[in-house]
């Protein structure tokens, strides 16, 4: 079976969901350039959006339409040349109108499982639990004649777990899309022992047409970005609790919050990025690598006591944060979270004392915006860094304790087998996460 054929006939499980939708989003628009290609005319490409909440698929097919024509008007010219032989489009906007209709009448909302029982290719985005996710896989198979291929989006569960659970033998592929699928270039492409080699280059082709950065992750537990994340995660909790024995909590939390974003030049800071992906599912995620690397104890008492009462971030349907180790204001901390006080503090009530604690950044320092789209970056983080060498305060030697161990996370991913260069493990950090610069450097 061909490339096209094979996306003839595809459903997404989850597909209402922020990880799904984006996955669907993709696929559609892929699965409608194929359809406008002058030799598949006369083929038929149905895709299912299988998801089991009604309101969330009518919501999705608001989603699809906004997304569809937002990218449409990127793409104009092109969309200009596919349309060729059509006279009646004359301006760009019937064009982009054309489009839409013809990217959203592929797809086929619906909350059974039945129609994945005809699909040639299944896409699994549902949540991170792999006795949902291998029993959905598991049903499919026994009722699809097709031989069908999978692709799961599991961020932590290994593949050949899942593969031999559902009894797949060889017809699943881990391809880890970034949140949000959409936006994110980076995908983290996991084979099993026992994929099949021309599924391997099938996902290869499909994510070079949906214009994404490919970086081959081995098949162990949390894979490359989880693998690393988990891990600065827990390290960013460790310091929170040792310097609460100098400091108070809401203090300690914002200190290293602050470290890891404005003195090693992030994105966000630690919690930030906790908060952002949920502390329930990051506790999940160590749950789920935990039996697979004895002796590291991949867990948090921390997260555990913020979850009993009742804080866990993530995100609001349309994006927003919800408030987790740090409330938000227009998406922005303006709080920290007390779990004696049960009570968030406001971050201007203590942050002058907190800073001058930590004490001020070198004269070099760039922030993560200004130094991540700069041309000379590498020079300009080299030069800071240098100059934070010479420091010999609270905030720098934070910085570059971090730095060093979240150097030595990533080079052990490689060492164990979980990346296969260095190289790799950098581009996840910096595609995937938008770090200014990858993990294994110089600069610590």
């Amino acid at each position: 079976m061909d490339y096209t054929k094979r996306l003839e006939k595809v459903a997404v499980l989850g597909a209402a969901g922020k990880m799904g939708s984006g996955i669907l989003l993709l696929t559609a628009m892929e699965m409608a350039e194929l359809s406008l290609r002058a030799e598949n005319r006369d083929r038929t490409f149905v895709l299912h959006a299988v998801d089991v909440s009604d309101r969330g698929l009518q919501e999705l097919m608001g989603f699809l339409h906004s997304q569809v024509k937002r990218a449409a008007e990127k793409k104009a010219v092109r969309l200009r040349e596919w349309y060729r032989d059509r006279p009646d489009l004359v301006e760009n906007s019937d064009i982009i109108d054309q489009y839409i209709r013809d990217v959203i009448r592929l797809v086929r909302p619906t909350t059974l499982l039945e129609p994945a029982y005809q699909s040639h290719l299944i896409f699994e985005a549902v949540v991170e639990d792999p006795h949902l996710k291998t029993d959905l896989l598991t049903r499919i198979d026994q009722h699809n004649t097709r031989s069908p291929w999978y692709f799961t989006n599991t961020s932590s569960i290994p593949i050949h777990t899942l593969e031999e659970k559902a009894g797949l033998q060889g017809r699943l592929i881990g391809f880890h899309f970034y949140n949000p699928p959409a936006v994110q270039r980076l995908v983290e492409l996991i084979p099993s022992a026992g994929t099949r080699e021309e599924l391997v280059n099938f996902a290869g082709e499909y994510a070079r047409n949906l214009g994404k950065k490919v970086v081959p992750a081995n098949d162990v537990a949390g894979f490359i970005g989880n693998g690393h994340f988990m891990r600065d995660a827990l390290h960013g909790l460790a310091e929170l609790q040792r310097l609460c024995e100098d400091h108070p909590f809401v203090q300690s939390l914002y200190m290293v919050n602050r470290v890891t974003q404005d003195f090693l030049v992030r994105p966000m800071g630690i919690f930030q990025l906790i908060d952002y992906v949920g502390l329930d599912v990051c506790k999940y995620i160590m749950s789920v690598m935990d039996p697979h690397f004895p002796g590291e104890h991949l867990h948090s008492e921390l997260l555990d006591r913020m979850i009993e009462l009742g804080v866990k971030g993530g995100q609001f349907a349309d994006g927003s944060q919800k408030d987790g180790f740090l409330q938000y204001q227009k998406g922005r901390p303006a709080a920290v979270f007390d779990p004696d006080r049960r009570d968030y503090v406001p971050i201007d009530t203590f942050q002058q004392e907190a800073d001058q604690r930590l004490g001020s950044l070198p004269g070099s320092h760039q922030p993560w915006r200004a130094a991540v789209g700069n041309p000379d970056r590498e020079n300009i983080l080299h030069d800071y860094f240098k100059d934070l060498r010479k420091m010999d305060t609270l905030g720098a030697r934070l910085a570059l304790g971090y730095g060093r161990v979240s150097r030595d996370i990533a080079k052990k991913l490689v060492a164990d087998g979980v990346a296969k260069t260095e190289k790799d493990v950098n581009t996840v950090l910096l595609t995937g996460f938008y770090h200014s610069y990858g993990p294994i450097n110089e600069y610590f």
